[in-house]
């Protein structure tokens, strides 16, 4: 009797009717990890046996579980001890997804600046609320890295590091999902930033000394106010960037589209 009880619950899965069968799979599988029939390094029964209680083919259900592995939902692992188990998940998956939102156009570079804008005021109010000491040196010496890449004149560096110090802001929030968020938001911007080039924003490191200021104070609005002027101002020559070569590029396409007949001429 003791050791049926100490068994691990057996997740119960249902035939898929559904056209889309690694919709239903996944479904099927949350419900188990809700239920606390299945959890997190759980191992899923073999291919064949799921196949069986899914009512799907084997081919079907390997597409399913590849799916499920992409979205971070499980990890497939080969070998004699091998097998689906479910995934301890990975920030890496909603980083990865806004990435892709922003390569096809469907984040534009005034929308991404604008969210960031309210997320770090929400970021800011609790970071002033539950700063300590370690956190304060952290935001110091990050300042102090940004100041030696400036003088060194090393863009790239000094982007990475600019970034950094609002992601330890976030991890200042205690909060996971602020975490998770406000990387998201830093890598696509990051991709944009590398998009625009290298600019001059010697304003960036006096704001932040000011901003620090406020937060070993406790000052929390002054501390919000400094940042979200520091950043509107970052917002705007980012656009002002994005403009400019839009309208460099508007102008060269008919100068380019009257060449090529001419190219055309000479070739024949």
């Amino acid at each position: 009797m003791a050791k049926a009880a100490s068994q691990a619950p057996t997740p119960r899965f249902e035939p898929v009717r559904s056209a889309r069968a690694f919709e239903e799979i996944a479904t099927q599988i949350r419900t188990e990890l809700t239920t606390g029939r299945l959890k997190v390094g759980s191992r899923l029964p073999a291919e064949r046996a799921l196949a069986v209680q899914f009512g799907v083919s084997r081919n079907t259900l390997r597409e399913a579980l590849r799916s499920l592995e992409h979205a971070g939902l499980i990890r497939l692992q080969k070998g004699a001890t091998g097998g689906a188990f479910i995934s301890e998940g990975s920030a890496n998956v909603i980083v990865n997804s806004m990435l892709d939102l922003y390569h096809m156009g469907s984040l534009n570079p005034d929308q991404l600046t604008e969210a960031r804008i309210w997320l770090e005021a929400v970021v800011v109010r609790e970071a002033c609320a539950r700063a300590t000491p370690e956190d304060l040196q952290a935001l110091r010496e990050n300042m102090d890295e940004a100041a030696r890449a400036t003088e060194e004149g090393d863009f790239q560096r000094r982007a990475q590091v600019h970034l950094s110090f609002h992601r330890i802001l976030a991890r200042m929030t205690g909060n996971p999902i602020m975490v998770i968020v406000m990387d998201g938001l830093l890598t696509v911007l990051a991709q944009f930033i590398q998009t625009i080039g290298a600019y001059e924003n010697t304003f960036v490191l006096p704001s932040r000394k000011r901003f620090l200021k406020h937060l070993e104070e406790g000052n929390t609005e002054a501390a919000v106010a400094e940042m979200e002027t520091s950043l509107r101002r970052l917002q705007r020559g980012y656009l002002s960037r994005v403009s400019t070569a839009a309208t460099s590029a508007a102008r060269a396409a008919p100068a380019a589209r009257k060449r090529a007949p001419a190219a055309k001429k000479a070739a024949s």
